[in-house]
């Protein structure tokens, strides 16, 4: 049994004081005030000295186990050290529930990078997917990122969602001309920053980006309803119009990811899909591609979930960075990144808030004297996988 106290306990509805959380197995059993502490004589003592007691960070999407994995483009580490290195990384960020950002490209302009070569992206799946029934410190969870030019992959895409392996799913459109590239001279920026080339050179690239095949809207509809029947959430990446936004809900999408506009961000509000935004953005000061500004955005409240993306840091800096240099309601960021991405992958009834019977992913978080905040202790699972004490 443990006992969390001496904090501020974020719970769904409000900030608590004078109360203390109270685990038991992997469990919270209850949420009881101070003075009821010491009638607890078996528990241990997690003393919060004045911070935040919050929900582990469920973090949907991010790409950061390519990193890990892949340091170098042409270098691949072993995959099970580098799973389990990684979630000892994510623990000190706090985030107790990954969703590895796997992506199925077909053919990737940008750089060649070897860890996204079909063959490695399985052994990867596959990694996440034996991580349950091994020891491990966070829950390991594969939101599968579908290119729409990806066609040969298709068979194996539908193989690992009905083997249980996929846990999200998105669709991408990374094509020139729309979407994340929808300017064109953005794309070609980026591309000169992977590697030298002419103007002609990059124009046939975009010609041939342009003219690919890609799966049909057939295919889309019906990989969605399998994934739908087994209770994965669909997601719609890059949206840019108003009009995809309903397309993409008409075969079930319910969460859009990184809408590019304002305009678009507010349209999928009033269509009820969960909005995505990146905390890296936040902590830039807008989109690396000059699209939607996530604080902009997360002020506008059309935002309901902010994902590391591909820098972990970026959940807890980005949630204080709106909460100190915003003026925003420090309560309603952390739903941000609890219960909102917990309800949008259907976990919300397990995991993301404080409430007696959810499991016990607890965080401490307190504040260094210039205001930096740190996690000092992590539990998932009812279990302290992690404390860290400053000197």
């Amino acid at each position: 049994m443990y006992i969390l106290t001496n904090g501020i306990i974020v719970t769904e509805h409000e900030m608590l004081i004078n109360h203390a959380v109270v685990v038991e197995n992997d469990i919270i059993t209850k949420i009881i005030h101070e003075n009821r502490v010491e009638e607890f004589k078996e528990g241990k003592i997690i003393d919060a000295k004045g911070g935040f007691i919050t929900p582990g960070f469920v973090d949907i999407h991010s790409d950061y186990i390519e990193t890990i994995l892949s340091p170098r483009p042409s270098s691949i580490m072993d995959v099970n050290l580098g799973l389990r290195e990684s979630e000892r990384i994510l623990a000190t960020h706090g985030i107790t529930t990954m969703f590895h950002s796997l992506s199925y490209y077909g053919d990737d302009k940008f750089s060649h990078k070897a860890i996204r070569n079909p063959e490695n992206v399985q052994k990867i799946v596959n990694a996440i997917h034996e991580s349950h029934d091994s020891k491990h410190l966070i829950r390991h969870r594969l939101h599968a990122r579908f290119e729409i030019d990806c066609i040969d992959q298709m068979p194996i895409i539908i193989e690992n969602i009905n083997d249980n392996k996929v846990h999200l799913l998105s669709f991408m459109d990374h094509t020139p001309g729309q979407g994340q590239y929808r300017n064109l001279e953005t794309y070609k920026g980026i591309m000169l920053g992977y590697r030298d080339m002419t103007e002609e050179e990059l124009d046939g690239i975009i010609e041939e980006q342009m003219d690919k095949d890609k799966i049909t809207f057939k295919d889309i509809e019906r990989i969605s309803k399998l994934a739908i029947e087994r209770n994965i959430a669909v997601a719609s990446h890059d949206d840019d119009e108003i009009e995809k936004l309903k397309l993409v809900q008409s075969y079930g999408t319910t969460i859009s990811e990184f809408p590019i506009t304002l305009a678009v961000a507010k349209a999928a509000k009033e269509l009820n899909l969960h909005t995505i935004a990146g905390a890296p953005n936040i902590l830039l000061g807008g989109s690396h591609t000059g699209n939607l500004s996530a604080a902009e955005a997360i002020r506008e409240r059309v935002i309901d979930i902010i994902c590391s993306d591909y820098y972990p840091p970026a959940m807890l800096h980005g949630i204080f960075e709106m909460y100190k240099n915003y003026n925003e309601d420090l309560h309603y960021l952390f739903q941000l990144v609890t219960i909102n991405p917990a309800r949008a992958v259907n976990l919300g009834d397990e995991l993301g808030s404080i409430e007696e019977g959810k499991k016990a992913d607890l965080l401490v978080i307190e504040q260094m004297d210039d205001g930096f905040p740190i996690i000092t202790s992590t539990m998932v699972d009812g279990k302290l996988i992690m404390q860290t004490n400053y000197r």
